[in-house]
Formats: C-alpha cells, sequence, structure tokens
C-alpha cells in the first residue's frame, strides 16, 4: 500500500511539472465558458441548514462543493482544524506544508485536520491536476466559485460552512496562507493549550485598526459605494488567524446577511462586530517576512512569505535544535 501511494505520489509530482510547463510556455489563456469540469465527481453532502433564518440572506453563497472531505472528522474529532487559503499552482507550497508544519501526525494525541481551500480555475487542466492531487492526500475543498484574488472572501467563506457542518465538534480553527511558516509547538501548547477547557466566541491574531484606501492603484483599494465608512472594525490580518470552532458557524450565518467585500480579513472582521466578538491581539502573529534566525523563530506563531524551499529548511532546522537553549 505503502509503494503504491508513493508511486501515485512521484506521477502527481511529474504530472504537476509538466502541466505547469506546458500552461506556461505552450498553452494560451483559456476563458472561463461556464462548463463544469468537476462534473463528473460525485459530492458527498449532508443536508446543510443552520436553523430557521427568518430573512432573505443578500449573500446566499449558493456554490456546490465540487470537492470535498466530508468524512475527515468522523472517526476522530479534530482539536485543531487548518485552513490554508491556496490556489491551483501552488502545488510546491501544499507540498512543503504537508511535509513540514502541516502534517496531521505531528503531535501524538492531538488530532489535526489540514485543508486547502480552492475556488474552480478557468483552465480545465489544472481543475483536473487538483482532483488527481486530491485523491492522493484527500486533504483539498473546493467549491464552483471562480477562483481569483478578488473572491479570498468566497474561499474562507467555503471554509467556515465545511467546519460549521462537517466539523463543528472541533476545537479550534486556524485560517490561514500557502506562503505561511507556523510555528506548530508555539500554536498548539503556548496558545491553545490542550489541557485547559476549550474557550467559546474566541478570536485572535495579528489585529488591524485602519481605514479604507481609496488609491484605485492599491491592491487594497476599497470604493466607497461598498464601503463609505471612514474606518474599518478591528480585524485581525487574513495572514493568519485562530478561532474557537463555534465562531465558524456564528460567521457563516452573519455573512449570509453582510453585504459582501473581497477584503476577506476586513469582512471577517465586519462580522465579528456584528456578532459583539473583539478579536484579541497576539505579537506571535507576523503578517510579514522575518529573517529565519532560530531563536527569533521560537518566539512567533506564524512568519509571512515563505517559500516552499524555506519552508523544509526552516522546519529541519527548528526539529533537529529542539534541545538546544536560546
Amino acid at each position: 500500500m505503502a509503494s503504491k501511494v508513493s508511486c501515485l505520489y512521484v506521477l502527481t509530482v511529474v504530472c504537476w511539472a509538466s502541466a505547469l510547463w506546458y500552461l506556461s510556455v505552450t498553452r494560451p489563456t483559456s476563458s472561463y465558458t461556464g462548463s463544469k469540469p468537476f462534473s463528473h465527481i460525485t459530492v458527498a453532502r449532508k443536508n446543510f441548514t443552520f436553523g430557521n433564518i427568518r430573512t432573505r440572506p443578500i449573500n446566499p453563497h449558493s456554490f456546490e462543493f465540487l470537492i470535498n472531505e466530508p468524512t475527515k472528522c468522523e472517526k476522530n474529532i479534530p482539536f485543531l482544524v487548518i485552513l490554508i487559503s491556496t490556489t491551483h499552482k501552488e502545488f510546491d507550497a501544499r507540498q512543503a506544508i504537508r511535509e513540514t508544519w502541516g502534517d496531521e501526525n505531528n503531535f501524538k494525541g492531538i488530532k489535526i485536520a489540514t485543508l486547502f481551500l480552492l475556488g474552480k480555475n478557468a483552465d480545465p487542466v489544472l481543475n483536473q491536476m487538483v482532483e488527481q492531487e486530491s485523491q492522493i492526500f484527500h486533504d483539498i475543498i473546493v467549491e464552483d466559485f471562480i477562483d481569483s484574488y478578488h473572491n479570498l472572501t468566497l474561499k474562507t467563506l467555503m471554509g467556515m460552512r465545511w467546519v460549521a457542518t462537517f466539523c463543528s465538534k472541533a476545537k479550534y480553527v486556524m485560517k490561514t496562507d500557502s506562503d505561511i511558516f507556523v510555528n506548530m509547538d508555539n500554536l498548539i501548547y503556548k496558545l491553545l493549550k490542550p489541557s485547559t477547557k476549550p474557550r467559546r466566541r474566541y478570536f485572535t491574531g495579528y489585529v488591524i485598526n485602519g481605514g479604507p484606501i481609496r488609491d484605485v492603484r492599491s491592491k487594497w483599494y476599497m470604493p466607497r459605494d461598498l464601503y463609505p465608512d471612514s474606518n474599518y472594525p478591528p480585524f485581525c490580518s487574513g495572514t493568519g488567524y485562530i478561532f474557537s470552532a463555534d465562531v465558524a458557524e456564528l460567521i457563516y450565518k452573519t455573512s449570509l446577511h453582510t453585504r459582501l467585500l473581497h477584503l476577506e480579513d476586513v469582512y471577517v472582521g465586519l462580522c465579528l462586530r456584528k456578532l459583539g466578538i473583539h478579536p484579541f491581539q497576539n505579537s506571535g502573529f507576523n503578517h510579514w517576512k522575518m529573517a529565519y534566525s532560530l531563536c527569533r523563530y521560537r518566539r512567533v506563531i506564524t512568519v509571512h512569505q515563505i517559500s516552499p524551499e524555506e519552508m523544509h529548511r526552516i522546519w529541519n532546522d527548528m526539529s533537529s535544535k529542539k534541545h538546544l537553549r536560546c
């Protein structure tokens, strides 16, 4: 069985490399035609309801799962679910996470569930590659919205929906990105503390207090007609934040009646304000690049802009030098 999985993995790596080379060198850009390249996939779903919602949703999130892992939490309830926002071409980043901090078997006696979040790509070749990857690793979920920067909010809401529907008894959830290094020891033992009673209505990360950028040239441009206020509510940087699992359902339900914004972290902050949940500041979450130092990285929870090669190097160094003091 192990050799079969190894062969499938090697085949997947080779296929990914070939497909990405083909797409970047010889293949013209495809346009989305409205077809459903995943239509042949059998999707297992539960009846999805959240009680009696009396008002008509203005943001119904009417998307279907194209790839799903509905039984991932059935045998063992996770202490922590990790939701990682990624894109189709980031196979190397996903594999680096699987082999380092995102390995579900890193902590004996502590169940962790790792999931990569994706939308649908306009190119059916990339969709097929992700489907094959999913069949090997069983850690990918996809809904049928177009995967793009402006749909990052939909991607996070998909993750919230999945937790609320298929893993509601988990204790905590982390949402992060595929270029983030996570110090799992600090996250598990210093912040979440499995031996203590799980918190409720809890949300923490790097809290930002700011306002909308009106410069149309900015990546974070926010038009006045979409958000007229001069200040955002406090929100956690989307590079990495932690919340108690009960908050997933609360945010998802609130999003159904909250006008959609393309800035995912700001939008989650809006939902938290409606819920009366104030995010806690935690200096361990860094939303910027940090030069590697063993002692420095031992003090943090997240670091941004880490390549797959750096991910392996940092993980291996920290794992082999746990006996050293700073």
